[in-house]
């Protein structure tokens, strides 16, 4: 086997003001990567990844405080976020995730470079701690066997449409209540049955968007690329649903977190490649996303298969989805598409299928 290529993130750069200390080759660990490749990087993954999107966000706040006039408001925040850094870290880390920056920064910095002069107003509110945060005021904590998940139920706070569905409107006592059962719910399943995938969701997740379902009340889930930590979702059937969309939707932030540092593919191609669970072709970076939130999705049902009693749906689940997922790995092995780093991770991704079939895989590896 050829010794592989060597993991070059390709951002944050270095030495720029106010950012956190940038990710440099040697601290991505090639036996990280390859675990995050199998869905099994757990919480050190998320505590490196977490890091990259510390430093993302600030040369964004960098960013846009060079685009923008003097007058504009921004320079007072700004300089009250570098004061938090030193003066409250645990409040500046918690500002600095909040979902949707990255998301907002972005719009505010393309919006200047077209003459534009972009509403900060919530960047305010974000920077002040004004209302709940931008995220609404329902907090859901749920636990199980000592291992705890805290998220903000965010039914009022801007760019939730980034997620690309309708999202629900705020949420009455009776509808928080059914989000807190469903969690429990999935909370059990997933730190009793899947604990390494508990482990790294307990990490990273901090906000659910209540959505509206699809017409004809199918649930539906969404991860957006500029909303790190945040799980969009109408309410599942039950909680063994709810567990494999946090364990889907979770995998989908954690690539995008990882393609932040470390590209996988080329620049965007005109060419479409068939995706098993979808009837349009996709693109080389869609197909990616999907395959790698699939791997989870074969790797929840195979576990579920073996559970006791097992789920009436695990067999058939399992069978359709590593079905999918290896055709889907080897359609992006011969596109001709990916870089040295993402031929590792896709074929991390085919050993780690492989796994599946065996013994092996009931130990968690």
């Amino acid at each position: 086997m050829s010794e592989p290529a060597p993991l070059r993130p390709s951002g944050p750069p270095p030495d720029t003001p106010s950012a956190p200390g940038p990710l440099a080759p040697q601290d991505f660990d090639p036996d990280l990567f390859d675990a995050i490749a199998r869905a099994r990087g757990g919480a050190a993954a998320v505590a490196v990844l977490r890091r990259g999107q510390l430093g993302k966000r600030m040369l964004l706040a960098v960013a846009v405080r060079r685009a923008l006039p003097s007058d504009a408001g921004f320079e007072e925040l700004y300089r009250r976020l570098s004061e938090m850094k030193c003066a409250a870290p645990d409040r500046w880390r918690r500002t600095m995730l909040y979902p949707y920056l990255d998301e907002g920064l972005a719009r505010a910095l393309a919006e200047s470079a077209q003459g534009g002069r972009p509403d900060l107003g919530w960047f305010g509110e974000l920077v002040r701690g004004g209302p709940a945060a931008l995220s609404g005021p329902h907090v859901l904590s749920t636990a199980c066997d000592g291992v705890v998940l805290r998220v903000r139920l965010d039914d009022r706070g801007p760019f939730r449409a980034v997620h690309g569905h309708p999202p629900a409107g705020p949420q009455d006592a009776a509808e928080i209540r059914d989000w807190q059962r469903l969690l429990d719910g999935a909370w059990r399943v997933l730190v009793r049955r899947h604990p390494w995938h508990a482990r790294a969701v307990a990490a990273c997740l901090t906000t659910l968007v209540p959505l509206h379902p699809a017409p004809g009340g199918t649930s539906v889930s969404s991860a957006a690329r500029r909303a790190y930590g945040a799980v969009a979702l109408s309410p599942p059937g039950d909680p063994v649903l709810l567990a494999l969309t946090l364990v889907h939707e979770f995998l989908h932030i954690q690539l995008g977190a990882l393609l932040d540092l470390v590209p996988l593919h080329g620049p965007p191609s005109p060419a479409r490649y068939d995706a098993p669970w979808r009837p349009d072709p996709r693109p080389l970076d869609a197909l990616l996303q999907g395959t790698y939130a699939h791997l989870g999705v074969c790797d929840f049902w195979r576990t579920e298969r073996a559970a006791a009693p097992p789920d009436p749906r695990a067999e058939q689940e399992y069978t359709t989805w590593y079905g999918h997922t290896r055709g889907a790995v080897d359609t992006l092995l011969g596109s001709g598409e990916l870089l040295p780093p993402g031929r590792r991770f896709t074929e991390e991704m085919r050993r780690a299928l492989a796994r599946s079939t065996s013994t092996e895989a009931e130990t968690g590896c």
